[in-house]
């Protein structure tokens, strides 16, 4: 339960859905209820399957390149702490994460459930880091299908707040989205804290 919770908690501060909120309206603003579902159910699929991929893989990833987890973790962390950094500091489009001409380019696009929805949006940078720092050899199938099983139960709060996006934007307003923002930042500069002191007393043991 503890390993559920820690991996559910970090990811989903990360993935950030609340975030992916105003940039999934102005993507599906011509769309019908039924395709919006349809779009933001995809999205979370390709995210399980993302992180998921890069949570059992990376460590092979890492190898291959000659890389050490803790090299991961710092340099995720540093990600992380960029993000987190950026939404304590917006001033507004709380969250975004893709730029203003990749949004331009996407809402001409028949199907935006993978990019930029699922990547960049959803499991960007910092999620995958997350996703691959979460692996070590130390963990048994049992804690390894746990973490997995917080992906994919991540998977249903995102989905739920993209579909009623445009009741929680009403219903919060752009002060509330803001004020949201900056809380998510906050959690997200902790967990990029973290990611970096755990690798560097690592490191140095």
């Amino acid at each position: 339960m503890e390993i559920l919770l820690a991996t559910f908690s970090a990811l989903f501060s990360v993935v950030n859905p609340f975030g992916a909120m105003p940039v999934f309206l102005t993507l599906t603003q011509d769309d019908t209820p039924a395709r919006r579902r349809q779009q933001a159910l995809k999205a979370c699929f390709y995210m399980i399957g993302i992180l998921t991929v890069f949570f059992l893989a990376g460590q092979y990833i890492l190898n291959f390149f000659g890389l050490r987890i803790h090299d991961l973790r710092i340099a995720g962390g540093i990600m992380i702490l960029k993000a987190g950094a950026d939404l304590l500091t917006t001033k507004s489009d709380a969250g975004r994460k893709v730029s203003k001409d990749a949004v331009e380019e996407s809402i001409a696009k028949p199907d935006i459930s993978f990019t930029p929805l699922a990547m960049p949006m959803l499991s960007g940078p910092g999620a995958i880091a997350v996703s691959i720092g979460l692996f070590t050899k130390s963990l048994s199938y049992l804690d390894m299908g746990l973490i997995i099983l917080a992906i994919i139960l991540l998977a249903i709060p995102t989905y739920y707040i993209l579909i009623f996006s445009p009741t929680l934007i009403k219903v919060m307003g752009k002060a509330g989205l803001e004020a949201l923002s900056k809380i998510m930042g906050f959690i997200v500069l902790s967990l990029g804290v973290n990611f970096i002191t755990s690798a560097l007393i690592a490191l140095f043991k």
